[in-house]
Formats: C-alpha cells, sequence, structure tokens
C-alpha cells in the first residue's frame, strides 16, 4: 500500500512541476518568474486552474488549448484519489496490514458530529491506483509533448 501511496506522490509531483514551463509558455514569462508564480499558488488545484485560465485566453489556439485542457483534465482525475490517501488516517489490522482509511473531514449536523466516512482498501483499491497512475503518466507525456512543440521555456 504504501508503495503505491509513495508512487502516487512521486508521479504526481514530478508531473504537476510540469506546470511551471505550460504556465511560463502561455503567459509568456522565463521559467524564473514562473516558478514564482508557481510558488506563490498554494495548491495543485490553483496551479491547475491558473494554467486552465490561461489556456482558455483568446490568443491560444484551439489545438493548444485543447491538448492543455486535455493534460490538465487528466491531472484533475488523479487529484481526487491523490488528496484522498494523503489526507486519510489509516486502520490496520493485527498483522498491521491496512484495511480501510477514514477521511479526514467531519460532517457537521444541528445535532451531531461523524465522520465523513471509510474506504476499504481491496483489490479494487489497487485498480484505482493503477488507473491514476497510468492518467498521471499519460499527462506528463502529453505536457512534455506540449512544451517541447510549442517551444516553452525549458
Amino acid at each position: 500500500m504504501l508503495k503505491f501511496v509513495g508512487e502516487l506522490n512521486y508521479t504526481w509531483t514530478n508531473t504537476e512541476s510540469l506546470l511551471v514551463h505550460v504556465i511560463a509558455g502561455l503567459a509568456g514569462v522565463d521559467k524564473e518568474t514562473a516558478t514564482v508564480i508557481f510558488l506563490t499558488l498554494s495548491n495543485s488545484r490553483s496551479r491547475i486552474a491558473l494554467v486552465e485560465r490561461l489556456a482558455k485566453l483568446e490568443r491560444t489556439s484551439a489545438d493548444r488549448r485543447k491538448a492543455i485542457l486535455e493534460a490538465t483534465g487528466l491531472l484533475t482525475r488523479c487529484q481526487k484519489l491523490r488528496n484522498h490517501y494523503n489526507h486519510c488516517l489509516y486502520a490496520f489490522d493485527e498483522h498491521h496490514l491496512p484495511t480501510k482509511t477514514i477521511n479526514l473531514r467531519i460532517v457537521e449536523t444541528k445535532d451531531s458530529l461523524r465522520l465523513d466516512g471509510s474506504r476499504d482498501i481491496d483489490h479494487r483499491t489497487f485498480a484505482e491506483f493503477e488507473t491514476s497512475l497510468a492518467d498521471m503518466r499519460k499527462a506528463n507525456e502529453r505536457l512534455w509533448s506540449i512544451i517541447k512543440e510549442y517551444g516553452f521555456p525549458l
């Protein structure tokens, strides 16, 4: 389980960092300036939103916009799974193996509190990881292709 979470985080970080080059290219700034912009945005959602908004500007060609939005769409799909496994508690059995995740959100109603649910760790969990990792690799390849094709700063 930890191997999958680690690979998910490594692949995410590697792919998310490519947004620096896309920001530089779309905003018409150098890589150093794009890095400052990237780091000023405090989370992945904001970074992806910035790239998508820059891509949607009228000056961005339809082909370029489509390619960028497809890549960020893949990242956005992966983000939910990544966020879940990075921001949850893990329940373990007597053999110290993880059996479920517990969301770190509280649902509060007028007169009660409850945790926002849990998920069993089973064969579907690992299939989700495999799908998400494959999508992130595709996003990584597409972003590299965009960076090279459009001559974005490296």
